[in-house]
């Protein structure tokens, strides 16, 4: 569906959140023209695995519906092209990813290019933003939940931080971007003025504090591992079953705590219910409990039993096999060069 068909955009991104979000608005109809580097390898785009024909699964992924063009912006007929594709062909939004101050440097700043086109709407994506102590600062995703505070109550209380496999921080932001961008855009529709859009990574990731964020401010108590009821303060957790594989237990409302209750035969358990004083003796009997049956066996015990318990799947389970996936079309197959490849779909759905 070609929502942002009025959306012409320069894409001066790498590795993940920039070509995420470019990759959403491209899902949703934006033209997304890729400027790339000469010779240089992008750490995320050309990962393993690859196809036979050498195409990575990230890039048929982030580069699906863009179109991608080489320039070497270090020299003047670069700015020159750059400059010739916002006047010529009508790009009106450029998104980069550089460090604060790179894009001056090539004479395609904010103010540069709204002396080109002066209703651009023009992002940077960067780290820590365009001001504050860090902006120059080099960081990954480890470091921008490290500094969010995240991190000092996730994990357990023996072992600390936990890695996740995900870019939470990166994903955080590039959403924060299409956000920014679709704002900027009903302004520009409206006003007709353009807009300048500083993303920052970390700021991004910071609310995901969430609750527990809002609690430590007012309170000024910070949070402690396995002291809440969503960080292992509770019944709520994984458990490891028969098999060695896992199961999510969610059950904090009181319906879906009896249910479950019932079902494991430990009904006396149902008044004090999911966030108990004795939890952690609770949870060594319900260790043992799901230790007694394999992953498959509990999910077929608590299929229709509408308690929060739920398999942790892995990526092929998930992705592929799993019929609510195929069903929202959550995942779709593209062919390039002759090759099938199976890539996310948009999530947001239109009718």
């Amino acid at each position: 569906m070609n929502l942002l068909e009025n959306l012409k955009i320069l894409d001066f991104t790498t590795l993940l959140p920039g070509p995420y979000a470019t990759w959403m608005l491209a899902e949703m109809g934006a033209h997304v023209l890729k400027i790339s580097a000469p010779g240089r390898k992008d750490l995320v785009l050309d990962s393993k695995p690859k196809t036979q024909n050498g195409l990575s699964a990230n890039r048929a992924w982030l580069n699906n519906k863009k179109k991608e063009i080489f320039i070497n912006l270090k020299e003047e007929a670069g700015k020159k092209e750059i400059e010739r594709l916002i006047k010529e062909e009508g790009y009106n939004c450029i998104i980069e990813q550089f460090r604060p101050g790179v894009m001056a440097k090539f004479g395609l700043a904010y103010e540069d290019v709204k002396e080109i086109q002066d209703d651009i709407i023009y992002l940077s994506l960067t780290g820590y933003g365009q001001d504050g102590p860090y902006k120059d600062k080099a960081g990954h995703d480890i470091n921008y939940l490290a500094l969010s505070g995240l991190m000092s109550y996730s994990g357990r209380k023996e072992t600390g931080p936990v890695l996740y496999g995900m870019q939470i921080a990166d994903i955080a932001s590039a959403q924060n971007s299409v956000i920014g961008i679709l704002a900027a855009l009903n302004k520009r529709n409206s006003t007709g003025k353009g807009t300048y859009i500083d993303v920052s990574i970390l700021d991004s990731v910071i609310p995901f504090n969430a609750m527990a964020g809002a609690g430590a401010m007012m309170d000024g108590i910070n949070p402690e591992r396995e002291k809440d009821f969503l960080n292992g303060g509770s019944l709520y957790d994984f458990y490891q079953t028969k098999d060695n594989k896992y199961l999510s237990f969610g059950a904090l409302e009181e319906k879906f705590f009896e249910r479950f209750c019932k079902i494991i035969g430990k009904e006396e358990w149902i008044e004090a219910g999911c966030v108990c004083p004795d939890f952690k003796e609770k949870k060594e009997v319900l260790r043992k409990i799901f230790k007694e049956k394999t992953r498959d066996e509990w999910t077929q015990i608590f299929k229709d039993a509408d308690c929060c318990v739920e398999p942790v799947l892995d990526l092929k389970e998930a992705l592929i096999d799993n019929k609510n996936s195929i069903i929202r079309n959550s995942i779709k197959s593209i062919e390039i060069a002759g090759e099938e490849i199976k890539v996310y779909a948009n999530p947001i759905k239109f009718k």
